[in-house]
């Protein structure tokens, strides 16, 4: 999401999904940020290090994040 704080992901959403009540999409955006967070090691191909160049190889674009982030600063920001 760019680089979207949560609190902004949950205000879209509830502006995108009026069907569902707030504390539906605030579940739903906890359970993929515990997901995403506990599975990004699955999508680094390489180790973790200092971005040099401006470019990447990458054919997936150059993700950069760290293969060990934690969910816990997301999931505290829906709180």
């Amino acid at each position: 999401a760019d680089g979207m704080q949560p609190e902004k992901l949950l205000f879209i959403a509830e502006r995108t999904f009026p069907e569902y009540r707030r504390s539906e999409i605030k579940t739903t955006l906890e359970i993929f940020y515990r997901r995403f967070f506990s599975q990004q090691f699955k999508r680094s191909c390489a180790p973790d290090g200092v971005r040099i160049f401006d470019i990447s190889l990458s054919p997936r674009g150059g993700l950069s994040m760290p293969s060990d982030a934690f969910s816990t600063a997301f999931l505290k920001a829906l709180k």
